[in-house]
């Protein structure tokens, strides 16, 4: 088993200014997103402009940060924020919920779509391959900071982490997990399905889809936070709750985009390609 090795959280320090491994793979993620959209943008045939993408990862390093940080204190930062008020704004400790995160796109996207004169399923379904990159990169920077791990395992997939009272304990790496279903085979995926245009909203469905049912499976092995526990049946965590709408939804948003079969916004020519 691999033993855990009590990272440094941080990756530099410059006098009183510390750069937090966490924080940048914020950085990597919003990075990652911009570069995929430039590209995607630049085919021929795509409506996006260079000006479009900026305008979208702008818009979405807000909906990120605001949403992702409101989200964990509403769904489970209460016992911190009663522990110390100014908690509330301290992401380089971690703290960021998934879900909140997603609302604050959303949001954000919305935004865009209006400001921007387009369809906003159009902008759902383009940035739906976006963030997988991001995503992985976020888990990876649990794991160096220690956070959201599994429950107890004998499995050779164990990471073995030592506790405060120096015990040694095997523990499913579910940051890992997540990294590897919800953000590496989540980008996969959708970049495959996207690389050809796609009834509206089937793009933005499938990511609903992905994203639930790898939340979901995971959080079968993960422990859910202290502050919360079990919510019922000793398996049901707040994850799992919050992901059922996205997978309903996910799934209704792909019927009807094959039910209508409506052309793509997002490219001029419009319509499916043969076969």
């Amino acid at each position: 088993m691999l033993v855990y090795p009590d990272f440094n959280p941080v990756a530099l320090s410059l006098g009183p200014l510390k750069i937090r491994w966490y924080g940048l793979m914020y950085v990597v993620g919003f990075l990652s997103a911009w570069l995929l959209a430039r590209r995607r943008a630049s085919q021929p045939g795509s409506t996006w402009t260079a000006l479009d993408v900026d305008d979208l990862v702008f818009y979405c390093v807000f909906g990120v940060i605001l949403g992702g940080r409101i989200g964990y204190l509403v769904f489970y930062g209460h016992e911190a924020l009663s522990a110390d008020s100014s908690y509330w704004y301290k992401i380089w400790l971690g703290g960021m919920s998934f879900h909140g995160g997603l609302i604050g796109v959303i949001v954000a996207l919305l935004v865009l779509a209006r400001v921007r004169h387009k369809n906003v399923i159009d902008v759902f379904d383009f940035a739906a391959p976006l963030p997988g990159i991001g995503f992985f990169a976020v888990r990876v920077g649990n794991f160096i900071n220690g956070e959201l791990w599994g429950k107890p395992t004998t499995s050779a997939l164990g990471v073995l982490v030592r506790q405060a009272d120096g015990t040694m304990i095997a523990l499913h790496a579910s940051q890992l997990y997540e990294a590897a279903l919800e953000g590496l085979a989540l980008f996969l995926i959708l970049w495959w399905f996207t690389r050809v245009p796609r009834p509206r909203g089937a793009a933005a469905g499938l990511f609903l889809c992905t994203y639930a049912v790898s939340r979901i499976a995971v959080e079968f092995v993960r422990v859910p936070d202290r502050q919360l526990g079990y919510l019922a049946f000793d398996w049901v965590t707040m994850g799992q709750i919050l992901s059922l709408p996205m997978l309903i939804a996910g799934i209704a948003f792909l019927i009807m985009a094959y039910a209508r079969g409506t052309p793509s916004g997002n490219y001029r020519t419009g319509g499916l390609p043969a076969g």
